[in-house]
């Protein structure tokens, strides 16, 4: 009997009780198990951290019968006591609702009821305190606190206040923990972003970080070799399905949706999500991204000015921590799965690109929404009728679309650079239509502000600012770009465009076929 496919699953005893697809982990869950006491593990969302949570909670608990025919079967000592668990999961307090403190505190009281304890009056400290030290009495207790960062995370932009106020209350909460240390067998502890130990861990120094560590680096997400061994038979029926052989198919879902790296040297990954809900519907489409809408993340590029993200060289100080008073865009990229590790140089910079064209096609809508001035849903038929008018060699309507975006906008635009605003939506709108875009591409005179080619032409845009369209024309003519195109044997059209400041839109554009 085929195995059903766990969407929307976490609990690992209902995964493996109900019949449900598990790709086994547990090699690596073992691992971490004999090697240390106290662990953090931050990745994306959806990437199958509140899984691995319940799969040490079976395992501690002595479950053997769930892990029969996997990895750690005949690795665990199933003859030990099973250890008191204290399980926190903060996306399931109900914190937005009753605030961190009450919830917390409900949470805690929650617990103490569950294993039978007497309850007590105190801060959160005393309680969390009280519940190991008399857990402990039965066995070393098991502590799992899952999407730890949930309460600062979530309020990441205008109401930034109360994610200081909750970074305070979770600092001194987690530091009792240390001080815990004679009554506990293991704490792990999971979040999508990994602030800086004087963030948040001030006072868990001994906390051992597996996020970039290379022998965890596929402890989640699914590998080539998983992805192929363990859907073996959706792969075959998806295939039959959408009419591809099985080489077409695997390499369309690797550019679909591999590409997550969490160690420069490391095996890239899937993300869980999306694999589930493509051999579910046996259709390529964009899952992951619509589990959340970074819309704080999309505010803070679009404040910083910042649209091209592949490519550019970080510093690991720059992406692997970060702080609510020093909030870094490519941190929060790469923590929250946008951007991901390409390779690292031999000056210890990482290159960090887009994992996947899931990711970067529905970032690219996202971010044109918001430098174009577009509504939820309006680029989608913009850039198609874009396309078709390009490669039809329309420019004049074209140009009058821009004209139309352009003009929709009503919030204020950056005074400092609008050039480069409106740059970067039309390179947005571009890359968003799936045509060959590069932005200031080198050429041997200079740089050409944009390069689109079409299956039958290649366009060279130069764009001006409240100069005029024959001026950046001339200056396509002067510097020869043109000339460095001429082997792709397809007409180059040089466009030359003027923005005009006090009408925040195109004034003027003139063609020319080179």
């Amino acid at each position: 009997m085929a195995q059903k496919l766990p969407l929307g699953l976490q609990d690992f005893g209902e995964i493996i009780r109900g019949g449900y697809k598990y790709i086994d982990k547990t090699r690596y869950v073992h691992r971490m198990c004999t090697s240390g006491k106290y662990f953090f593990l931050s990745r994306p969302r959806r990437f199958g951290k509140s899984i691995t949570v319940a799969v040490l909670q079976e395992l501690y608990r002595g479950s053997k019968e769930l892990f029969k025919g996997l990895w750690i079967e005949d690795q665990w000592d199933w003859s030990r006591k099973a250890h008191p668990i204290v399980k926190i999961s903060f996306t399931a307090l109900g914190f937005q609702q009753n605030g961190l403190q009450e919830s917390l505190n409900y949470a805690l009281d929650g617990l103490i009821k569950t294993h039978g304890l007497e309850p007590i009056q105190g801060n959160l400290t005393n309680k969390l305190s009280y519940l190991v030290t008399e857990l402990a009495k039965v066995n070393k207790v098991v502590v799992l606190i899952d999407e730890y960062d949930a309460p600062i995370v979530n309020y990441l932009g205008e109401e930034i206040a109360i994610a200081y106020q909750n970074r305070e209350l979770l600092k001194s909460f987690y530091a009792v923990l240390k001080d815990l240390d004679p009554y506990l067998e293991l704490v792990f502890i999971t979040g999508v972003s990994k602030f800086s130990k004087v963030g948040i861990f001030s006072g868990m120094n001994n906390l051992v970080d597996l996020t970039m560590n290379a022998q965890f680096s596929s402890m989640l997400g699914y590998t080539q070799t998983e992805l192929e061994q363990g859907f073996s038979e959706e792969i075959e029926n998806t295939s039959t399905i959408l009419k591809l052989n099985k080489q077409e198919l695997s390499d369309k879902m690797r550019f679909w949706y591999n590409g997550y790296r969490f160690h420069a040297s490391a095996e890239t990954v899937y993300n869980p999500v999306s694999i589930n809900m493509f051999f579910h519907l046996q259709e390529f489409k964009n899952f992951w991204f619509e589990t959340g809408t970074p819309s704080f993340l999309i505010k803070l590029l679009k404040k910083e000015g910042l649209y091209e993200l592949e490519l550019y060289p970080q510093g690991e100080q720059s992406f692997a921590t970060f702080d609510l008073e020093d909030l870094n865009a490519f941190g929060l990229l790469y923590q929250t799965g946008y951007l991901t590790l390409k390779s690292r140089n031999e000056m210890g910079l990482y290159e960090m690109d887009y994992p996947n064209y899931e990711v970067k096609n529905a970032m690219t809508g996202f971010l044109l929404e918001a430098y174009g001035g577009l509504r939820r849903g309006e680029a989608l038929p913009l850039v198609y009728k874009l396309e078709q008018l390009l490669e039809a060699r329309k420019v004049d309507q074209v140009m009058k679309q821009l004209q139309a975006m352009f003009k929709s906008i009503t919030y204020q635009l950056h005074e400092t650079y609008p050039e480069k605003f409106f740059h970067a939506a039309i390179h947005l709108l571009f890359t968003y239509m799936g045509l060959n875009i590069h932005s200031e591409v080198c050429t041997s005179d200079g740089r050409v502000d944009a390069l689109v080619e079409t299956a039958s032409y290649i366009y060279i845009f130069e764009f001006k600012l409240d100069q005029s369209g024959e001026k950046a024309l001339d200056q396509i003519r002067k510097k020869e770009y043109y000339q460095a195109f001429w082997n792709k044997e397809k007409p180059v059209i040089g466009i030359g465009v003027n923005f005009l400041s006090e009408t925040r839109n195109i004034g003027e554009w003139k063609e020319e076929v080179f």
